[in-house]
């Protein structure tokens, strides 16, 4: 029997709180990721948004697929992208990841990702509001309104304007 799930709320966080998604370079390691998530059809995305230091989406794992696959290769990619990066561009930034572990020597995301389901409409308005609204609250003043922040779903929902092609429309 096929593995089925409900559209889920997940956060990704930088280990240790490191601000590392600061780099747009960095950002965009983690858009390309979500972009090749959904072109490999193993999740839709309804909505995103990432901080300095972690991110939040909106996604829905494919029919057939585990979720710690699909994260796992969601993390495991990300990781060896930041390490690539940071080793030829920010070696010093690189150093702040350094954990020397048996299995890895930089660790970029906590080890566990929160992860709630959407069982009802509410729910998934709320996450959908909270994402959104994200880089507006005080203590990170990214943007004025939702729809200014260049790293989030904000603008597709407000304007219609598809700047990433991966999204999907909660309607859709």
């Amino acid at each position: 029997m096929p593995l089925t799930y409900y559209t889920e709320f997940i956060t990704g966080t930088i280990y240790n709180w490191e601000h590392l998604l600061k780099d747009e370079d960095c950002r965009q390691i983690v858009i390309d990721s979500f972009h090749w998530l959904v072109k490999n059809k193993k999740c839709t995305i309804n909505a995103f948004v990432v901080m300095p230091n972690h991110f939040h989406l909106l996604w829905k794992i494919s029919n057939g697929f585990e979720r710690k696959d699909v994260q796992g290769a969601f993390f495991s990619f990300t990781a060896h992208k930041f390490e690539k990066y940071l080793k030829q561009k920010a070696p010093l930034q690189l150093e702040k990841h350094f954990v020397d572990k048996s299995d890895r020597s930089f660790q970029f995301w906590e080890r566990e990702p929160m992860v709630k389901e959407c069982w009802t409409k509410k729910f998934f308005r709320q996450k959908l509001n909270y994402i959104h609204f994200n880089p507006c609250q005080p203590h990170w003043n990214l943007a004025g309104v939702p729809e200014e922040y260049k790293w989030s779903s904000a603008n597709f929902y407000e304007t219609g304007l598809k700047e990433f092609s991966w999204l999907t429309h909660f309607n859709d």
